[in-house]
């Protein structure tokens, strides 16, 4: 195809299709059509309720009203993950999005805070010099005008995902985007190009388009269904492959992190919003029944459920082109990774920023194609690998699960950044990697990896005078936090989440 791209056709709604179809209206105005195909009579998974802060900027370039998002999706802030029991029973660390300390020169906090630690000149843990984690701790947050890196809060959200994308294709139609309901009966591909050429509906309507967005879910009725594209499978590193989520009543103070408690087999999650926290477990049928993995879910809620377990079917992996011809994968049609580090959604907004920062003009690019799959292919194998982290760096030996997962072979990227950590307390970060130094660091050192050396540069300041500054650093990064309201003032005040929503049921 050598002609300028004049319609595009998103099939599947859901957060994904929306997001798709908000911002490529966004980015191409007038120049495109855009028309999104759906069916109400086709449920979505819509379990994908914690978002990481790349979030901010995609809502900013769509030009979204931070406080109006907030209400019309029962928005709450998130700061950061807890993770109970992951290294053993009773343990417990955050990995938040902010980071320790303070950068100084050329060597990382993290060494200077581990020379003090082996020099006995400090006995204040990593997280105590990490605003987000003082202020997940204190159930307080807050703007900040203030450009000293020492006072940075990096922040998400926990959203409704299902009102996020009513939202979203709210705003679409406004723009322009026309929505078409119906199921579609089947796709027609070029014999000879085996690009897709139309989608015909159950009614009889053709329709017809140049680009196809494939938000169709885990079924991949374009990628897979129409062009057989293949599916590469991850479940030996990761062998959950079953989810329940279920809503329960919200909490009367909202925490502003998610939390991930380990069980005997999996994993369950807690996300608060403003009218109900949402509940799940991820766990491996291979090691637990459905039944067992309910009652262990329902057991183990912390307030009363709202309706009943909803189940979920994935393999972990990921589609081997998510670009094929004319047809781009977005949302669960590229692939499957738990949900641990809240990626699902980053991952539909970083396909299709892909997409925007590499549509095409005149036609399509055999070039421009693999790099689009290569971003993609590198992107997923990073978080992939972030999320094996979590699993392989257990020390727990109540069940055959993460006995398994302890001793299994990973990857061998993963195995030099682990090693190179507990050697040196160096981080290296890779291109593509949507996580900075200070999320591994803190993954690696929650799950039990205490370096063995620092940098060298580290040895500088005498101890008197390191002493003081990590007291210093220390004192600043508590200094704001009786000046912070609670989390649930921030909400009432900043984007008037009325008092009866914020404690209600």
């Amino acid at each position: 195809m050598n002609k300028p791209i004049k319609k595009i056709v998103i099939v599947g709604g859901g957060t994904a299709g929306w997001m798709s179809a908000a911002l490529l209206k966004k980015m191409l105005q007038q120049r495109v059509e855009i028309e999104l195909v759906e069916s109400e009579e086709i449920g979505i998974i819509g379990v994908g309720e914690a978002t990481i802060p790349p979030i901010q900027t995609f809502n900013a370039v769509l030009g979204l009203n931070e406080a109006e998002f907030l209400r019309e999706t029962r928005a709450t802030i998130k700061m950061a993950i807890r993770f109970d029991h992951w290294k053993q029973c009773g343990d417990s660390y955050f990995h938040t999005f902010g980071a320790p300390g303070a950068t100084l020169g050329y060597s990382s906090f993290q060494h200077y805070w581990l020379r003090a630690r082996q020099q006995g000149l400090s006995s204040a843990g990593l997280w105590e010099y990490d605003l987000n984690y003082l202020c997940c701790n204190a159930g307080v947050f807050g703007k900040f005008n203030s450009k000293d890196p020492l006072y940075q809060l990096p922040y998400a959200y926990h959203f409704d995902s299902a009102l996020y994308g009513r939202y979203l294709r709210k705003l679409s139609e406004q723009a322009g985007v026309v929505r078409t309901e119906g199921k579609i009966s089947s796709v027609n591909v070029h014999p000879d190009s085996g690009f897709v050429e139309s989608v015909q509906m159950e009614n009889g309507q053709l329709i017809g388009g140049d680009l196809f967005i494939d938000c169709s879910g885990m079924r991949g009725l374009l990628i897979q269904g129409a062009l057989h594209t293949g599916y590469e499978e991850w479940g030996h590193w990761l062998p959950c492959d079953r989810a329940l989520a279920v809503p329960s009543q919200r909490f009367e103070k909202t925490l502003p992190y998610t939390r991930a408690i380990a069980h005997k087999v999996g994993w369950q999650w807690r996300i608060p919003l403003t009218h109900r926290n949402g509940n799940g477990l991820v766990y491996s049928s291979q090691y637990l029944s459905d039944d067992e993995a309910a009652h262990m879910l329902m057991s183990n809620l912390d307030s009363v459920a709202l309706a009943d377990p909803k189940p979920i079917q994935f393999n972990t992996g990921r589609t081997l082109q998510q670009w094929n011809k004319n047809v781009i994968a977005v949302g669960l049609s590229s692939g499957f990774l738990e949900p641990l580090e809240s990626t699902s959604i980053h991952l539909i907004q970083s396909a299709i920023v892909r997409l925007a920062k590499n549509f095409p003009n005149a036609g399509f690019s055999v070039a421009q194609v693999n790099e689009y799959n290569q971003d993609s292919k590198r992107e997923y194998e990073t978080v992939r690998d972030f999320i094996i982290l979590h699993y392989h760096l257990n020390e727990r030996d109540d069940h055959d699960f993460w006995r398994y997962l302890r001793n299994m072979p990973i990857p061998e990227r993963l195995a030099h950044k682990m090693e190179l950590f507990r050697e040196t307390g160096a981080v290296v970060n890779d291109a593509g990697d949507i996580f900075l130094d200070s999320s591994w660091l803190q993954v690696m050192m929650g799950q039990g990896i205490m370096p063995r050396d620092y940098h060298a540069s580290a040895d500088l300041p005498p101890a008197a005078e390191l002493s003081a500054m990590l007291e210093q650093i220390a004192a600043a990064k508590r200094k704001p936090l009786a000046q912070l309201p609670s989390h649930d003032d921030f909400l009432f005040q900043y984007a008037g989440v009325t008092r009866e929503v914020t404690q209600g049921g």
